[in-house]
């Protein structure tokens, strides 16, 4: 049985989440089978090229585009944050995402582990939809305790 579970709260009118990787657990097919029900509008991957093929998650991108969801891929290590020609990456998918989510759609946010890097980059998109970092990064701790893991993260989500 797969341990691959979606992390959501509301944000504007649409739902935002956040999840580990998909084939973390070993089990890539129900992961993605349980994500594609899910029916993300956007999903935003906050890995590593090579994270993603030792997960088995090779082909995510285009198995998500083929079931009808958009796809961005940030380039990020562990415990880091976007920078460089990632961020300017970041920024095209936080467009479609803060639109998606003000439009009532949903977001799904994954890296690794589904904390540090997801969580930082689900409370940037909190505070670009609008809400104070504090705050946000409280609700989104209530439903994901691990979310945000350094003080570089969230200096970088903090900022609009």
């Amino acid at each position: 049985m797969s341990g691959f579970v979606i992390f959501g709260l509301p944000v504007a009118r649409g739902i935002l989440a956040i999840a580990p990787m998909p084939g973390r657990g070993g089990h890539y097919a129900e992961d993605i089978a349980h994500m594609k029900d899910w029916k993300p509008a956007l999903v935003i991957s906050m890995v590593t090229e090579v994270e993603m093929v030792a997960a088995g998650a090779g082909d995510l991108g285009a198995e998500l585009l083929n079931s009808g969801a958009r796809w961005h891929h940030i380039p990020c290590h562990d415990f880091g944050v976007p920078t460089g020609e990632s961020e300017q990456l970041w920024e095209a998918a936080s467009e479609r995402a803060c639109a998606a989510l003000k439009g009532g759609g949903r977001v799904l946010i994954h890296c690794m582990g589904g904390c540090g890097r997801s969580g930082t980059a689900a409370l940037k998109l909190m505070v670009a939809c609008g809400e104070k970092p504090g705050p946000a990064l409280e609700r989104l701790r209530a439903v994901r305790p691990c979310a945000v893991e350094t003080a570089a993260q969230y200096d970088w989500a903090r900022k609009k």
